[in-house]
């Protein structure tokens, strides 16, 4: 059998179809005790069901457009009256036409423009069995003027009333699909508009600069500037071009830290490295036997350690091979380790000379095999993971361990035992420190860059900023340009530029005529 959730979210998929391709007229009108209420016009009226699909104590279905009001009062028999706003009531939900009690729940009536898309909506706070929830859809898709919302349309419409910038929007679908302590923490940054108000402050300051550049460019011959305007947008565009150079060096952490830190296991076979991902799984998450070359492709686990993500890669045994499929296996675990933001080097300890200048002397070499050629040191992108100490008499675990400690060159290194779990609890310490590093703290400094498409807009925002400072003393109008690609840069990240606002400023900054 199908589990609840699946049944549930086909039914409701197959009731969203259902009202899409449904015929209703918008001319309909409603009969509500021997009075009839005009059918609503034109009004891009949308509903959907807010809360998951399947099963559950209390759904949500959310209504919003001009017409949010009348399905209230057509579904809850409150003729002309509408509840107090914000305010919970508990009440009878009715199809609009038959009047038959489709369940008992709570509504509530936001007006605009105190709602969350800035337009008049309301909710209907339900039970959650699926029978329930596609009455009440079914009855809202035979109001006239309402229809099915489409994906983020909500949020969509929340962005163009100016309640959420493009920056807050990610910020909450970033905190919708967080799954660690530490994405939390992140989105719910973002979408209290810090980042956009970063951003806003930058365009602020580039607004300022490109009105005095073109009120210079303008005016100046008519005496009607005041001298230092360059100078001022000359130091301006300095600093701000810096800001944004030392924003866009942060590691790429905000972004590793919304995807998820990518981990590879790599290592030569039989060292253990299946064994050690269904360790840090916690489940056979990979096969484990003692023939050599078991794992052919790439096994992948998400992970939780110590609140950040992580993709946790199994790869292939890195060796010559006949088999053609192990090769393949052979590539892609080379073109994974290349592409790691962390890569956990397996070696089997017992292979390992008794002498620790020639036991470190073999795992450089290890290292530069396995590492690209830019990394070969393996200094912050490599855990050095020495697996099967349990097979070593314990001196010389001890003289590994602190002998290695001291060789220059070498990742951290970590002995442990995937057979008797010796040595799992620091080596998941090491693991989790390295990956608060590449994400850093969500919560401390300036916030982070957390989208590819923030960095790119970005770098030609800096593109453009030199192509100011490139044509100042050439060609001012080509340079002005460029402070005007610059702020268009800022603008798509936050979704707000105008050159309405240009033209404010210039007026209020400068008594134009005095």
């Amino acid at each position: 059998m199908l589990p609840v959730s699946a049944v549930c979210g086909g039914i409701y998929r197959a009731t969203i179809r259902t009202l899409r391709t449904r015929n209703i007229p918008l001319n309909r009108r409603l009969s509500s005790g021997g009075r009839v209420l005009a059918g609503l016009a034109d009004a891009d009226t949308i509903f959907a069901l807010s809360s998951g699909h399947g099963r559950c104590g209390v759904a949500v279905v959310r209504i919003s457009g001009s017409a949010a009001a009348t399905a209230l009062r057509c579904m809850v028999g409150l003729g002309n009256q509408l509840p107090p706003p914000r305010t919970a009531l508990l009440r009878s939900i009715t199809d609009p036409h038959s009047k038959e009690v489709l369940d008992r729940g709570l509504v509530l009536w936001f007006p605009a423009p105190h709602s969350f898309t800035g337009e008049d909506s309301v909710e209907f706070h339900i039970h959650g069995g699926p029978a329930v929830i596609t009455a009440v859809l079914q009855a809202l898709g035979s109001v006239p003027g309402m229809r099915p919302a489409d994906a983020g349309e909500f949020t969509r419409r929340a962005f163009h009333a100016g309640k959420l910038d493009l920056t807050e929007v990610e910020g909450l679908g970033d905190l919708i699909h967080a799954e660690t302590e530490a994405q939390r923490r992140q989105a719910l940054r973002q979408m209290s508009g810090e980042l956009g108000r970063l951003y806003q402050n930058w365009s602020h300051r580039l607004k300022r600069t490109l009105a005095h550049v073109e009120a210079f460019i303008d005016f100046s011959e008519d005496e009607l500037i005041e001298e230092g305007v360059l100078d001022q947008v000359d130091i301006s565009v300095c600093d701000l071009q810096t800001e944004i150079e030392q924003h866009l060096k942060d590691e790429r952490r905000g972004e590793r830290l919304r995807s998820g830190v990518h981990v590879v296991i790599a290592g030569a076979t039989n060292a253990g490295k299946s064994s050690l991902l269904n360790k840090l799984c916690q489940r056979p998450a990979a096969i484990v036997s003692p023939i050599a070359g078991t794992t052919r492709d790439v096994v992948e686990s998400a992970l939780d350690i110590g609140g950040f993500p992580v993709l946790l890669s199994d790869t292939a045994g890195l060796r010559d091979s006949p088999d053609l499929v192990e090769q393949e296996g052979v590539r892609r675990a080379r073109e994974r380790v290349q592409q790691a933001d962390l890569t956990l080097l397996v070696v089997d300890s017992t292979i390992l000379p008794s002498e620790e200048q020639e036991a470190a002397a073999l795992l450089l070499e290890h290292l530069r095999s396995v590492l690209s050629s830019q990394d070969q040191s393996g200094a912050g992108r490599c855990l050095l993971v020495l697996n099967k100490t349990d097979l070593l008499p314990e001196a010389q675990r001890e003289k590994l361990n602190l002998g290695l400690r001291r060789v220059s060159g070498l990742p951290p290194v970590c002995l442990i035992s995937c057979q008797t779990n010796e040595g799992l609890k620091d080596f998941l310490t090491v693991l989790q420190s390295s990956v608060k590093t590449m994400c850093g703290d969500p919560l401390s400094g300036a916030p982070t860059l957390t989208q590819a498409r923030h960095r790119a807009h970005l770098q030609h925002c800096v593109a453009a900023l030199a192509q100011y400072r490139r044509y100042r003393n050439s060609d001012l109008a080509l340079a002005a340009e460029g402070v005007r690609l610059a702020l268009t840069s800022l603008g798509r990240i936050t979704g707000r530029v105008g050159a309405e606002e240009i033209l404010d400023i210039i007026f209020k900054d400068f008594c134009i005529g005095k």
